[in-house]
């Protein structure tokens, strides 16, 4: 009969592998969770957290602004980046001593060091030494940003792992890359008055979003003095005297003082070991999986960014609580990734859920399309210009809201709530009875209604 150290070893202590290993520990399984840089994974440590609260720092100029109009006398104002940095730091601080705690009040054993598989039941704790055997083993190890496409000089560009640690704030940015990050940190460090150029190959930013979204987007940023340079790559990175001399593909030269690269993550599966338990990795270096999280080896399972499936936080602790629910509940538990409520820390912040225009016309053929664009009632007084942008989609076969689109201030929090009634289900009609809140933004919802007429291309005959 074989014997184990352990029920499960967790690879990679970020939030769904933390998720998994106190939800399968509270089900009686003995865990042990191994985590080779600070436990919490990217959203605590080096994502979601510290970003968000970067994207509030930025975003008092312009409320001090706006108070004036509401009468206050705000008198003269300065930012200080080493504040900001030292004081993230000891949230983020705080936040891995909680993640800590709980682990071990649930009474998981956290081994600080790298583990690497050597096979389908053996894991290798580098630090010590020690081999352990588990009856499952659980990978959760994320993934990382690239400096890609490799060009020459591209060495002297960072990354969202080092972005939170600059020293100084840079006083000209460019970010290259048209995804949430890219354009959550060109937000951020305009709000703080760099001069930011965001660089994108596409003719607009936020791939795979709703059009309308994607070009309010773009208009509100450069209406806020974000030079976007779209339409172009990055093709040469080189030091000199005044800067980095960034070349751009039509010829331009850019000199900056730092170049943030957004273009991409990578799954974090490199010397994990997994090809000696036989695992066939991805092209993109993914671990395939399963709807259960299971790979083609029956005692290893993977959850996260490291299987390339949805990659945001609350997917990956999704995933990791239906692991265990699956393995050490005995309640098969699938997650759904069709439905997922995403919100992007832009400013203006943008909430979505379900399908854009195109992909619903591609899914559901017939639709109708709900939309409207207004000043805030803040900015009447306040003199802003940013607008609110809604949308929504609606099958017209089932009436069901199919897409919720939202851009303006608190978008996450509208579309968290949004969210729920969508997953139900939620009609147009449903929406039309829900009686509007008022005063408020996030009233239009309820009162959008007369579809946009949109029209179809003419034949060529």
């Amino acid at each position: 009969m074989t014997s184990f150290d352990v029920d499960l070893f967790v690879i990679g202590g970020g939030s769904g592998g933390v998720r998994a290993a106190r939800i399968a520990a509270g089900y009686g399984a003995k865990v042990m969770l191994a985590e080779e840089y600070r436990v919490g994974g990217t959203c605590v440590i080096r994502g979601c957290v510290p970003k968000k609260l970067m994207v509030y720092a930025s975003r008092f100029a312009e409320e001090f602004h706006e108070a004036e109009g509401f009468g206050w006398s705000v008198g003269e104002t300065r930012f200080d980046w080493a504040t900001l940095i030292r004081n993230k730091d000891r949230e983020i601080d705080r936040l891995e001593g909680i993640y800590r705690t709980n682990l071990d009040k649930a009474g998981v054993e956290i081994v600080d060091s790298r583990a690497v598989i050597e096979d389908a039941h053996t894991v290798h704790v580098l630090k010590t030494g020690a081999r352990i055997r588990a009856r499952y083993i659980l990978v959760a190890v994320g993934a990382h940003p690239t400096l890609e496409p490799v060009i020459p000089g591209g060495e002297l560009g960072i990354t969202s792992n080092e972005v939170f640690h600059l020293e100084a704030q840079p006083k000209r940015v460019l970010v290259v890359g048209g995804g949430y990050i890219a354009v959550e940190f060109a937000g951020v460090f305009a709000g703080l008055g760099s001069e930011v150029t965001l660089l994108h190959r596409g003719d607009m930013l936020l791939r795979g979003f709703d059009d309308d979204v994607r070009a309010a987007l773009g208009e509100a940023y450069a209406q806020r003095g974000v030079n976007l340079a779209l339409g172009r790559t990055l093709t040469s990175l080189e030091k000199t005297p005044g800067g980095i001399a960034a070349t751009l593909s039509d010829g331009s030269v850019l000199t900056v003082d730092q170049v943030l690269v957004a273009t991409g993550r990578r799954p974090n599966t490199k010397g994990l070991g997994l090809e000696k338990a036989g695992i066939t990795l991805d092209e993109v270096g993914a671990i395939p999986v399963d709807a259960y999280s299971q790979t083609l080896i029956p005692s290893i399972y993977a959850v996260g960014d490291v299987t390339n499936r949805a990659n945001l936080t609350p997917i990956a602790i999704r995933e990791g609580h239906a692991f265990a629910d699956t393995v050490f509940g005995g309640k098969p538990t699938m997650v759904d990734h069709d439905l997922i409520p995403t919100a992007v820390f832009s400013t203006p912040e943008i909430g979505v859920i379900g399908c854009g225009e195109a992909a619903a016309r591609a899914i559901y053929g017939e639709i109708d399309v709900y939309k409207t664009a207004f000043r805030p009632m803040k900015a009447t007084l306040s003199g802003g210009k940013d607008r609110v942008f809604m949308k929504l989609i609606v099958d017209k076969a089932t009436d069901k809201v199919v897409g919720v689109h939202i851009m303006g201030h608190d978008a996450g929090e509208m579309i968290q709530l949004a969210g729920i009634a969508v997953t139900m289900g939620a009609t147009k009609a449903d929406f039309d009875r829900t009686v509007a809140v008022h005063p408020t933004a996030a009233e239009e919802l309820v009162t959008m209604r007369t579809p946009v007429v949109v029209k179809k291309p003419q034949a060529v005959g």
